[in-house]
């Protein structure tokens, strides 16, 4: 398996990680589906979204996999009026990353970055390691700080 920018960066700072692989189906990217080949609690499964404010200026989310964001919360965590999802066209030239392989560690640029608040339910979470069908298992403590995050109510 090919280091992923995420991998690397964590490495290079000592943060513990773990991670996880599983059969990637393209047809279906979602939590559940990766909790249903893994054996994780879709609920600690986060996924990673990119926006875009009023402006022009880009920002990430993190929400646990089930849930839906609110833009309206996702808008005022960043300090915007209104904020749209990126076109998938843009994850790639934007952040070096796919979908269903965006990690909110590593991205070709540094995005203010917003963990929604359950993610302290938990011991650990999961996030993309930077490609599709690789988990990164992580405490959410540590998340925030690799990724330069602050936790926010997005769902």
């Amino acid at each position: 398996m090919s280091k992923t920018n995420a991998v690397r960066l964590l490495e290079s700072r000592k943060i513990l990680f773990e991670l996880k692989e599983y059969e990637v189906d393209e047809s279906d990217l979602s939590a559940a589906s990766v909790a249903a080949k893994t054996g994780l609690d879709a609920d600690q499964i986060f996924k990673t979204l990119v926006l875009r404010g009023q402006s022009g200026e880009l920002f990430v989310c993190v929400i646990p996999g089930p849930c839906e964001l609110d833009l309206k919360k996702a808008a005022k965590a960043g300090g915007f009026k209104k904020v749209e999802l990126i076109h998938v066209k843009e994850i790639l030239p934007l952040t070096g990353y796919i979908r269903g392989g965006c990690s909110p560690i590593g991205m070709k640029k540094h995005y203010p970055t917003f963990v929604d608040e359950t993610c302290l339910l938990f011991e650990t979470i999961y996030v993309s390691a930077g490609v599709r069908g690789l988990q990164l298992q992580i405490a959410p403590g540590t998340l925030l700080e690799a990724a330069e995050a602050e936790t926010a109510d997005l769902i």
